[in-house]
């Protein structure tokens, strides 16, 4: 009896939770970081403020924890290529690419908490596992050599910056009369990597010849 209580109370505190977050994501992307308040929270959720500060004691720590369940959402997201190894690394450095651009599609509200949304206050910026993901596998496609190496974390930034410049262009303007979105990604997906991974290759065949 006192187990079943005691799960039935977990249980409630993680929906609770759960809630809290979901309505404080939608405020944060439409009032921004500055314009947001735990009141304003309360009576989304529809309780006291009270109870809101039970779960979380500011804003920031709110906030931190939406982005870091973002990141951990985009990285679940890029799972299964972790556990396809031996493909062959550009095509699934692609594939990985355009699982990126489907997530932020597919959840526009936490692509924005996680890129968009900013908290002004400063604080030193660390990579998340779904960027050590993308770096993993462009190393794979450029090779051991030092050269590659020198040029492994220009490369990975450069392939993030369009395919995040895509997945914002894409979520940001809906209305824009957009050519196929499908057309249109796997263009900017295969064109980021030819110029990410085509010169290292086309060294390589001239050091062939």
């Amino acid at each position: 009896m006192f187990i079943e209580a005691k799960a039935r109370r977990e249980r409630y505190r993680q929906e609770t939770r759960s809630q809290i977050l979901g309505a404080a994501r939608e405020i944060f992307v439409r009032d921004g970081f500055e314009g947001f308040s735990m009141r304003t929270l309360a009576r989304s959720v529809g309780c006291s403020l009270g109870a809101i500060y039970l779960y979380f004691t500011s804003k920031e720590e709110l906030f931190d924890g939406l982005v870091e369940q973002s990141f951990l959402h985009l990285y679940e997201a890029l799972g299964v290529l972790v556990k396809e190894r031996g493909k062959d690394p550009v095509r699934q450095l692609k594939r990985g690419l355009r699982l990126y651009v489907e997530w932020g599609l597919k959840h526009p509200s936490e692509y924005q908490i996680a890129f968009a949304v900013r908290n002004p206050a400063k604080k030193p910026y660390r990579t998340h596992r779904a960027f050590d993901a993308a770096r993993a596998l462009v190393k794979l496609c450029l090779g051991r050599s030092r050269a590659a190496e020198r040029e492994l974390e220009l490369r990975t930034q450069a392939l993030w910056a369009a395919t995040h410049g895509i997945t914002s262009l894409l979520t940001q303007r809906p209305s824009f009369p957009w050519v196929s979105k499908q057309r249109l990604i796997n263009q900017v997906i295969d064109s980021a990597t030819q110029g990410a991974i085509g010169p290292t290759k086309r060294q390589k065949s001239k050091g062939k010849n």
